[in-house]
């Protein structure tokens, strides 16, 4: 089975993930600890001021809200990824210091509760009363204490998990299984994942049995027998319920939590299809089978909903070694990930603007025509997305080079330099990409350095090409397998050499190409990936396509549907439009051959314009 490589043996040099990163990092920090852990403290009878806190929170932490205290689960989680890649001290202090607060609130609970919420809401859904969501809302709060101890090796957090379950233990054996079958039927979150992780972290048996009664058989069993039960369902109850059946096979071994999850995969992505951006919601339900576009709206693709499937598609990936599923992954961090969070207008001086220069998180990545994308506020809003945002951005370390003995796996294509041991020798990859623009000079206040390099006249127009180099360092030769995705968006051939020798060349849908070979300190592995415009249709309607460059969907900036005009194929309709910007290329690109001309930007760098992704096809 594949180990992704992060934490202290992965360093990320790619600017765009980083500037992501540290943003995440300030809104964490910006928020403050007495305000995240205000809903517990209340429920503890800890906070007794007449006063309301400066700052406090709202929207979904308000304490009117049912699901307030969420987030710090969130939270918790985000800075013990963030501790364990980075080493920040910081932000471990920070989470520390608030696991002991949760520590405090727990004991004056009476030693088990340690919920933002009362006790009484469970007791609730057990009879049937609306709830919004109790155990979804409490599964935050164990999974940020369980990531703490996890990842940051704070031991009081599991203690604290470790006491919490026991009120679960309890009341969960007060029914029969046909009753809290009817209990799994509210959002229970990823509980079963929890009880996983505890059960690995203590061995407890009562973690066995927990995980017995959070079986949920009515979802589980028919996925099974290959019905559809996911057609209409909310998505992300079942996408985190179906992660603690994944993470119940890598403890357990146990074949049947695996084939929950392929199922699971089957029927939410492979007989579903999938948008042109990667999604499968609208109104956070899954769209019905082979049939989207009746589906495009103004709720599409959930934020949670892309973070929570992408982590499916890790766990896949890691046990089949299967590029499909890297594939998806990548779709998902360019169409997903990035295009609904932490947007940043790209300016220069004397520009200026009726629409905030920054965007925090979109809940939906609306696809209907002439849609814009919502954003949220820093501390009014707290819907369930605020929590995936901060664990999402925490580190972009994760999920770009995988190991399995002496082979290596190049997944995703981002700057790095990882240290790996391969036969008990260490080994250096540091992975660059060529951006084959020959100059330094990348905006109005850069260095504008400049030198003369062969690329400069090499490449007059935009290349259409991506280019990867990876170089190699070690004290002895040692030999390993190192393969490289081959993505699905190359348009020909790529050309794969090493240290400029013989070329290897690999198509599209051909997962990886491997180079097993006895590996010198110095040597250097470069990649070139032809990329051309593509389309992407509605599953149901060929004639309704989407455009990407590479793998990443863009958007037209229009305020109203557009029917395209196309004589041949209707990836000619797009040319390249204001390609150079200084000393980047830029991928935009303007239609051809159209009565009223309309530009191109990824989605991902759309702000605050209305824009259109899907467009019918008019042929001629």
């Amino acid at each position: 089975m594949l180990k992704t490589i992060w934490g202290p043996d992965m360093t990320l040099r790619e600017e765009e993930l980083l500037r992501r990163e540290r943003r995440n990092r300030k809104y964490m920090m910006d928020l403050k600890s007495e305000n995240l852990v205000l809903n517990f403290q209340l429920e503890a009878g800890r906070f007794t001021t007449p006063y309301l806190p400066e700052g406090i929170h709202g929207g979904w932490e308000a304490q009117a809200c049912q699901l307030r205290g969420h987030f710090l689960g969130h939270w918790l989680s985000a800075a013990a990824m963030r501790y364990h890649a980075t080493g920040d001290g910081e932000i471990k202090a920070k989470a520390d210091a608030i696991v002991h607060e949760l520590a405090l609130c727990q004991e004056d609970n009476g030693g088990q509760w340690a919920g933002s919420i009362p006790e009484k809401y469970l007791h609730w859904i057990a009879r049937g009363k609306q709830v919004w969501a109790p155990q979804y809302n409490l599964h935050k709060t164990f999974m940020g204490l369980v990531d703490m101890y996890e990842l940051a090796g704070n031991r009081e957090a599991l203690e604290v998990a470790d006491r919490f379950a026991d009120w679960f233990y309890q009341w969960s054996g007060t029914f029969t299984r046909e009753q809290f079958d009817d209990i799994l039927d509210f959002e229970t979150g990823g509980m079963l994942e929890i009880w996983v992780q505890l059960l690995d972290h203590t061995g407890k048996d009562k973690y066995r049995e927990l995980m017995d009664r959070y079986y949920r058989r009515r979802l589980f069993d028919p996925l099974l027998e290959g019905k559809d039960v996911l057609t209409n369902m909310h998505a992300n109850t079942t996408i985190p319920e179906v992660l603690g059946c994944a993470r119940a096979y890598e403890v357990t071994g146990e074949q049947r939590w695996r084939d929950i999850v392929e199922a699971y995969w089957k029927l939410a992505v492979d007989q579903r299809g999938q948008y042109a951006t990667g999604g499968q919601t609208s109104g956070e339900v899954w769209s019905s089978k082979g049939f989207l576009g009746a589906r495009l709206g103004d709720k599409n693709q959930e934020y949670c909903t892309v973070y929570n499937m992408l982590r499916l598609a890790d766990y896949l990936f890691r046990w089949t070694k299967d590029a499909r599923y890297a594939d998806y992954i990548e779709m998902g961090i360019y169409n997903g990930l990035m295009a609904q969070a932490y947007w940043q207008r790209f300016k220069t001086n004397g520009q200026h603007y009726n629409t905030p220069d920054e965007g925090l998180l979109t809940y939906f990545l609306p696809l209907a025509p002439g849609s814009h994308k919502g954003w949220a506020s820093e501390t009014n809003d707290f819907f369930c997305c605020h929590g995936t945002l901060v664990q999402g951005n925490s580190t972009w370390e994760r999920g770009i080079l995988y190991q399995e003995g002496s082979q290596l796996y190049v997944a995703q294509y981002f700057d790095f330099t990882a240290q790996v041991q391969v036969e008990d020798r260490p080994v250096t990859l540091s992975m660059t990409r060529d951006t084959l623009t020959g100059s330094f000079h990348l905006s109005s206040t850069s260095s504008a350095r400049q030198n003369i390099h062969e690329n400069t006249a090499k490449y007059p127009r935009h290349p259409d090409c991506r280019a990867e180099v990876l170089t190699v360092e070690t004290e002895a030769p040692v030999e390993f397998a190192l393969h490289l995705r081959a993505p699905w968006w190359i348009q020909g051939e790529a050309v794969v050499t090493v240290n400029g020798g013989e070329e290897v060349r690999v198509k599209a849908g051909n997962g990886f190409v491997s180079l097993n070979r006895v590996w010198s300190s110095g040597d250097v592995v470069r990649m070139e990936m032809p990329m051309r415009i593509s389309t992407w249709s509605l599953p149901e309607d060929p004639d309704t396509v989407a455009f990407l460059y590479g793998p990443v969907t863009l958007a037209g900036l229009c305020g109203e549907e557009r029917q395209l005009t196309v004589e041949g194929g209707a990836a000619r309709l797009l040319a390249h439009d204001g390609e150079r910007e200084w000393g980047a290329w830029r991928d935009t690109f303007k239609t051809v051959g159209q009565e009223r001309g309309i530009r191109f930007i990824p989605l991902y760098q759309v702000g605050y314009e209305d824009y259109t992704v899907y467009f019918p096809l008019k042929h001629i």
